[in-house]
């Protein structure tokens, strides 16, 4: 999630949040906004680089929250609807998609209402993480996802909790909806649609050789594996490991503790 009006207004902030290649496709960006002109601008900036945009109005955390962007926007459906319109004025491109991702309102006639509005002013699909903006870790609102999606006509999403290729099939099916977004589940294990339970070596080893390569910067590639790790990793060695502070140190530690050769 990339907040949209320090995109516009910082190179240092495009540089250090936005960085593709062709090999990177289809591509979704995802920006934080509260306001259509910055994000009609901040979408005009990647559109050459991206296949579409997603607008997060689902996010719950405070700082998001106190600002007016993610999951408070579920209430502001007008304004959902001038971002969808305003990018779509100013974005050439007719394939470029734009897409929202909520979370459900405790009367989820208001969130039916909130799809079907976005759906009339031209969203391309909608993401659905199935809880209400106080809930944080209770079970997700699945029948919710797919009373959302039969009153709809666009694709519909779920989202929540997934966390393994079983969960994702069995949430696709419960749902009836057109797919499943991961998104925790997929930084612990970026092997999941593969039917791995953990990361396996090969996938780490995949990273840092991409993150060589393109030459990511180092708090992207450590945190990234600090992710991958999670499972396979003791408590006492996740504290060397999120302590390491360099990229030298962190391929000592892996070819140490796992063999890896990070040569081309």
């Amino acid at each position: 999630m990339i907040v949209a009006a320090d995109f516009i207004r910082s190179i240092k902030a495009r540089d250090s949040e936005f960085t593709t290649n062709q090999g990177d496709c289809p591509l979704i960006v995802q920006f934080a906004a509260n306001d259509a002109r910055i994000l009609s601008d901040a979408a005009r900036i990647v559109c050459p680089y991206a296949n579409g945009i997603d607008i997060n109005c689902g996010c719950p955390q405070r700082w998001a929250l106190a600002e007016g962007y993610g999951a408070c926007l579920i209430n502001n459906p007008e304004l959902v609807r001038d971002m969808v319109k305003q990018v779509r004025n100013q974005v050439e491109n007719p394939r470029f998609s734009v897409s929202i991702k909520i979370r459900i309102h405790d009367d989820l006639t208001r969130t039916v209402d909130l799809c079907r509005k976005a759906e009339a002013t031209g969203v391309s699909w909608i993401t659905v993480h199935g809880r209400t903006v106080e809930e944080r870790h209770q079970p997700v609102h699945y029948e919710a996802i797919k009373i959302i999606k039969e009153n709809m006509s666009i694709p519909v999403i779920a989202n929540g909790d997934i966390r393994s290729l079983k969960e994702a099939e069995n949430v696709w099916h419960i749902t009836g909806t057109d797919g499943v977004m991961v998104a925790r589940g997929l930084l612990a294990n970026p092997a999941i649609f593969a039917g791995y339970e953990e990361t396996p070596l090969k996938c780490i080893w995949d990273w840092v050789d991409i993150a060589l390569e393109l030459g990511t910067p180092y708090m992207c590639f450590h945190q990234h594996l600090m992710y991958m790790m999670e499972k396979i990793t003791s408590r006492q060695e996740k504290r060397i490991f999120n302590a390491l502070s360099s990229t030298s140190a962190v391929l000592d530690y892996l070819t140490d503790h796992y063999g890896i050769d990070w040569t081309p």
